[in-house]
């Protein structure tokens, strides 16, 4: 489909680990991945609940979720969720959601990977991969994400890339109160990244995709 939908080309490269567009394998892969759990029973990463339910519940809000971002993608408003992929395994997810990027040149980032891949800083690397995407492949200005503070992984890979805080929400969550916080990261601060943060990263199918975006 690369000539009429560029996107099913789209890979992010970086050693070991793949960040590329998803085929039907990829969303069923995932979908298995998420009903094995995505974090611990007593937690909640997400504003969301997806991940509560039977196995096969949340499967499908998986299949459904992602079936949602394939169709919508146009240069208005899109959501590319990118298959995290190590060895030809699906370990999670990398999105990259944007309103009207060819105007605001900003995009957010959010991510989950499945929970047996906790703990073996697949986080920060896909982070990185998925900036790189958003600043040298699209000529982003700026990236924007979030995360409950009680979520120590997510804030902590998103301090230590250099995000600053730029203000906090409370948010209804499974019912109670939770503070969100949220951060941003602009063009200059991505620049000045310390050697240890330049992982090589290569980019393919990005000329394409630049123009079914509107880039």
């Amino acid at each position: 489909m690369d000539d009429l939908w560029p996107l099913a080309a789209l890979r992010v490269r970086s050693g070991d680990l793949e960040l590329r567009y998803m085929d039907d394998a990829d969303i069923h892969a995932l979908a298995r991945l998420a009903a094995d759990g995505v974090h611990a029973p007593d937690a909640m990463p997400f504003t969301v609940p997806w991940t509560r339910g039977t196995p096969t519940e949340v499967s499908r809000s998986v299949l459904t979720y992602q079936w949602g971002a394939r169709a919508s993608a146009s240069p208005e408003r899109w959501n590319l969720e990118l298959a995290v992929v190590r060895d030809g395994e699906v370990l999670g997810t990398q999105s990259l959601t944007a309103h009207d990027f060819p105007v605001t040149r900003t995009a957010e980032t959010g991510s989950w990977l499945g929970l047996r891949h906790h703990g073996q800083g697949i986080g920060t690397r896909m982070r990185l991969m998925i900036l790189h995407l958003l600043f040298e492949g699209f000529d982003g200005l700026r990236a924007t994400t979030s995360a409950f503070d009680d979520n120590a992984s997510s804030n902590g890979v998103t301090r230590r890339i250099g995000y600053a805080q730029n203000g906090a929400e409370v948010l209804a969550r499974e019912g109670k109160p939770a503070t969100s916080r949220r951060y941003g990261l602009d063009r200059a601060t991505w620049d000045g990244r310390p050697a240890e943060l330049r992982p090589e990263v290569d980019l393919v199918g990005v000329a394409a995709v630049r123009e079914q975006l509107g880039i």
